[in-house]
């Protein structure tokens, strides 16, 4: 800790710094809290997300071997597209959001494709939003949870130690 000089001036300068740092703890224990319940909220999200998913692999697994009679086509229309996302600002932070994931439209024979072929596209098709979403949800978690900390490292910085200096 620096020697404080014992004048009027410094005084001045004490007083309007500590009022500086007592303006804008609150903002930063506001931030804090705000980056808390939104990680709160999309850790809920993603735990009904992966409940999902368990859900639809378990639905595509009655049936699963159906698409091992050769039809290698289910595959091409079924995998990835272009993920689009967006961006969402929470306090400050800039976090993407899972918006669609686009595909190549499916263009085979109807008389010469199984009956479940669709149906079949369709499950995968969802099954790899749904993988999708949940990559971003984590990608979410770990940019706020980042910000979180750097947060908290300020809050602690204030109150524990400019603050007293003051």
């Amino acid at each position: 800790m620096a020697k404080i000089k014992l004048t009027k001036g410094e005084l001045k300068r004490q007083r309007d710094t500590l009022k500086q740092f007592q303006h804008f703890l609150p903002v930063l224990q506001l931030k804090k809290q705000q980056l808390q319940l939104e990680i709160q909220r999309i850790r809920q999200g993603l735990k009904l997300k992966l409940r999902e998913i368990d859900d639809l692999e378990g639905e595509i697994t009655e049936w699963a071997g159906l698409l091992k009679e050769g039809v290698d086509y289910i595959a091409k229309w079924a995998a990835k597209g272009n993920v689009v996302t967006s961006l969402s600002n929470i306090a400050g932070v800039d976090i993407p959001v899972f918006r669609r994931v686009d595909f190549e439209e499916p263009e085979y024979d109807l008389f010469l494709a199984p009956l479940w072929t669709d149906l079949a596209i369709d499950r995968i098709r969802q099954l790899v939003r749904f993988l999708e979403e949940e990559k971003v949800m984590k990608t979410q978690i770990e940019i706020l949870k980042r910000e979180l900390r750097i947060t908290s490292q300020r809050v602690n910085l204030f109150e524990k130690i400019k603050i007293p200096e003051c």
